[in-house]
């Protein structure tokens, strides 16, 4: 039976020049949250790779204690290094904003694009607790203080369908706690003469996106787009998402 990754690597894109995707996840999601956009992706000439972070997912069942950002960043450099992955479209959704930046940071000459889905700006110094509320840091931080990590979340207020509803619920997994406060360093004047591009699902929007939504209007350097959905995007508006990527990886692999 063939994995997500064997397909990305063997299915119709395989030395046809396709743009290699790269999709990290947000907190309690996994690959599993991509589904629905992996095929069509592929069907256009891609090379795709849905990465599972450490601790979630089909890993939940990895040891949390040891994992923190750099753990993250860790996952998602590996597969571009055995799959040999150049000019990547790197695309982070939620907390993987953090991820990617670190990512590109660390081996800047691998990564062509980096993609914000209604994802984390960060500043350097900054964790992916920064800029929430302080009563949003208070409540994670308890719950963490409690029980390691952060249980799951219902993910009401975001757009979805009932059956869309309990599929998250039934597929998500307590996120590492360690991840929370972990600070990121990198330099920002190399991140900020990067190809980046902000997607921006606002209806309803994520208040702990608010900052993320604020940084991209105002830093100089961005693509910005919105799809009219909730957070979940993947899950709510895949065909929507499916565009946006196809557009951008398209685009890139013109040389544009």
């Amino acid at each position: 039976m063939s994995t997500d990754q064997d397909e990305g690597r063997a299915g119709p894109s395989a030395g046809n020049g396709g743009t290699a995707i790269v999709l990290v996840h947000g907190a309690w999601l996994g690959a599993w949250a991509w589904k629905r956009v992996l095929a069509p992706l592929r069907a256009a000439g891609h090379r795709v790779f849905p990465v599972t972070l450490s601790g979630v997912g089909e890993r939940a069942h990895q040891p949390q204690d040891g994992i923190r950002l750099q753990t993250h960043i860790d996952d998602v450099k590996a597969v571009i290094e055995c799959e040999e992955l150049t000019e990547v479209l790197l695309v982070g959704h939620s907390y993987s904003g953090m991820v990617i930046t670190g990512v590109a940071d660390q081996m800047p000459e691998r990564i062509a694009r980096l993609v914000y889905l209604d994802a984390v700006v960060p500043e350097p110094g900054e964790s992916w607790s920064s800029r929430h509320t302080p009563e949003t840091q208070a409540q994670r931080r308890a719950l963490i203080a409690e029980f390691g990590h952060l249980p799951v979340t219902e993910p009401h207020g975001m757009g979805l369908k009932p059956a869309d509803f309990d599929w998250m619920m039934r597929c998500q997994r307590p996120q590492p706690g360690g991840v929370y406060d972990s600070p990121l360093s990198f330099d920002k004047a190399a991140w900020l003469a990067r190809p980046r591009t902000f997607i921006d699902c606002n209806r309803p929007a994520l208040l702990t996106i608010a900052a993320a939504r604020e940084r991209a209007r105002a830093q100089p350097g961005w693509e910005l787009f919105e799809i009219p959905t909730g957070h979940q995007v993947m899950v709510s508006a895949p065909e929507a998402l499916t565009e946006r990527l196809l557009m951008l990886a398209d685009r890139q692999r013109a040389g544009g």
